[in-house]
């Protein structure tokens, strides 16, 4: 298993690079927040956990930036938070959050907890999906248009495609997806869905301006359409 760290603390990495080596991975670890979001597509992995400094950030946007690219579990330290602070983070998509200071022990037993229950069917137990000229293999996690080549989708990506083509022709609204792919209520998060239509529809559509396969239903939300050259 694969952990992405953010941390802006040498000495706190490398303790939380120990715990998270305790719990059975192997850790890349970053100070460097916005070079991690934009590799993660090519370098995804099973958990992040993101430790922020006290300096004021804001710990919602930098979650909202990387639930739009992955749904794996996610791990908050910070600072003193209030109750609401700890709700706010927890509904933009956090799984986990802990306030300093905090026991090296018990985050260990929660990561732990959390991993066993994010123990889910995996994706070459699914079975292989055909809309039209476009093959989606969960074995490998590929899409095929027609005499293309495979194109790799990454986890969200997968999801999402793997959701609408199994309701092709039913429109499928946003909270929805949100609720399917990322896994909490979707309440809020339009845009978060909308990049994600964006990425796959680059891999998938002929045209990505004019998209064929994932139409957008406005205001309400998208479905797949059984487009065949």
């Amino acid at each position: 298993m694969q952990a992405l760290l953010f941390s802006p603390h040498p000495d706190e990495a490398a303790v939380l690079t120990t715990l998270l080596q305790q719990a059975g991975f192997m850790v890349r670890s970053t100070r460097h927040l916005k070079q991690a979001l934009e590799t993660w597509p090519n370098q995804s992995g099973d958990l992040i956990m993101l430790v922020f400094p006290r300096e004021q950030v804001d710990i919602l946007k930098h979650i909202r930036q990387m639930r739009g690219h992955t749904a794996v579990p996610l791990v908050v330290l910070a600072d003193m938070l209030s109750d609401d602070q700890r709700v706010d983070v927890l509904e933009e998509g956090a799984d986990l959050v802990f306030t300093k200071p905090y026991s090296l022990r018990f985050v260990l037993a929660q990561i732990r907890a959390l991993l066993r229950r994010n123990t889910g069917m995996p994706f070459f137990s699914l079975p292989t999906l055909t809309q039209g000229n476009l093959t989606l293999d969960p074995a490998n996690r590929s899409v095929t248009t027609g005499e293309k080549k495979p194109a790799h989708l990454t986890q969200l990506e997968f999801r999402l495609l793997y959701l609408l083509m199994t309701h092709a022709g039913q429109i499928v609204p946003t909270e929805t997806i949100v609720e399917h792919v990322w896994g909490y209520s979707g309440e809020g998060n339009r845009e978060l869905v909308r990049g994600l239509v964006q990425r796959l529809r680059s891999k998938i559509e002929p045209d990505p301006r004019t998209p064929k396969f994932i139409r957008t239903e406005a205001g309400i939300g998208y479905y797949f359409n059984r487009y065949d050259e």
